[in-house]
């Protein structure tokens, strides 16, 4: 079955009471039992939901996993992988990475004994060499947030496999659409279903998808143990985007491939960070794993002040200035003061975010309408 299929059809069927198309949003919180312990495999909401289970069944097909499990948001899913884990273990993860995750890696799970340690896993030699006898999990970000670097999510693989070291990749930037980890090795896959997955600015939820039943087990015993579950409407939200997930992403990578090129020629521009540039120092990594580049598009001005981003920032007209991205809608945002925030400054400039770096999140407009809202923002520099 081919990834448009599987979007609007797997795991889905007609609602065997009704007939509904559409799969019910299941608005309960308990369920009755026809004698004690004896249910029809639902008993309280927290534990299953069959709104969830569906969605988690379709999120499955799509990443060519064995179990997906779902969670409240996408810190949530994050929180549940590394409990996976034991006290003095550790974590090595990509260094250019979104900003919540830096922040839960460090300011909650440290104080526990996990150990993160961030570097560029573009150059697999040098994660090799960073693996120690405690290493345990490699967190993989790839496209990554936001510098837009490639990550050989095969190569890394192969170096956990032998020493017994569990791979996550957070494959939000891509959706399964572009990319799937598990097809290259990967443990696991983490998604913010909030983005590409849901599509509409309109829903939280986070979910990871597992390439074993065991695994998925430990994860199902964490999601009713700790209880972020996301409610049934989130879960019926992300289904209904996820039908025409194909759709949009694939708009909206035609619109960012000719916004980069676009940006790349302007005057007043100094980088863009885009993989589907020849030129990109990991475009052949970008072609080999990805079936197409992405709608993420960030850029420097030539003035590297926050002064002139911010000129930028506040006059586009039909980019929204607003954290957040995959939605049908363009986004424009300052990762230094937003999304990456919670990051020292000066670990944001070892990777190259400056005060200046502007990213879009690229949407389903005409592509000239945004072309031309960019270029009066940038008369204002």
């Amino acid at each position: 079955m081919k990834f448009g299929t599987k979007a609007v059809h797997a795991g889905v069927h007609p609602d065997p009471s009704t007939g509904a198309v559409m799969t019910p949003i299941y608005q309960t919180s308990t369920y009755a039992q026809e004698a004690p312990g004896q249910h029809k495999g639902y008993e309280y909401a927290r534990t299953q939901n069959p709104t969830r289970s569906v969605l988690e069944s379709n999120l499955a097909a799509l990443e060519n996993g064995k179990a997906a499990v779902c969670f409240s948001s996408g810190l949530a899913a994050l929180d549940a992988v590394v409990r996976l884990l034991e006290p003095g273990d550790e974590i090595l993860s990509t260094n250019d990475l979104y900003g919540g995750t830096y922040r839960q890696m460090v300011q909650v799970h440290e104080k526990y004994g996990i150990k993160s340690t961030f570097l560029p896993m573009e150059n697999p030699a040098g994660v090799k060499k960073a693996i120690g006898k405690h290493t345990r999990l490699l967190w993989i970000e790839t496209p990554t947030n936001p510098m837009l670097n490639l990550v050989d999510i095969r190569a890394i693989c192969e170096l956990a496999r032998d020493k017994d070291i569990l791979t996550c990749v957070d494959n939000t930037f891509a959706s399964p659409y572009l990319q799937n980890p598990i097809d290259l090795g990967a443990d696991l896959v983490l998604h913010s279903a909030t983005k590409y997955l849901g599509g509409h600015s309109d829903v939280v939820l986070g979910a990871v998808i597992s390439r074993s039943e065991k695994l998925a087990e430990r994860l199902f015993f964490l999601q009713n143990a700790v209880g972020a579950v996301p409610g049934p409407q989130d879960c019926f939200l992300v289904l209904r985007g996820i039908k025409t997930l194909h759709l949009r992403v694939e708009r909206a990578c035609k619109n960012a491939k000719k916004i980069a090129k676009y940006l790349q020629a302007h005057p007043k521009v100094k980088n863009v960070y885009y993989p589907g540039f020849k030129d990109h120092p990991n475009h052949k990594i970008a072609k080999s794993q990805m079936r197409d580049f992405g709608a993420m598009v960030s850029f420097d001005l030539y003035e590297n002040r926050m002064e002139e981003a911010q000129k930028v920032l506040g006059t586009t007209r039909i980019f929204t200035l607003a954290e957040s991205l995959g939605g049908v809608e363009s986004l424009i945002g300052h990762p230094a003061t937003m999304t990456h925030a919670s990051i020292p400054k000066a670990e944001r400039e070892k990777v190259g975010l400056t005060d200046s770096l502007i990213r879009l999140s690229i949407g389903v407009e005409d592509a000239d309408d945004l072309i031309e809202d960019l270029e009066q923002a940038f008369q204002n520099l």
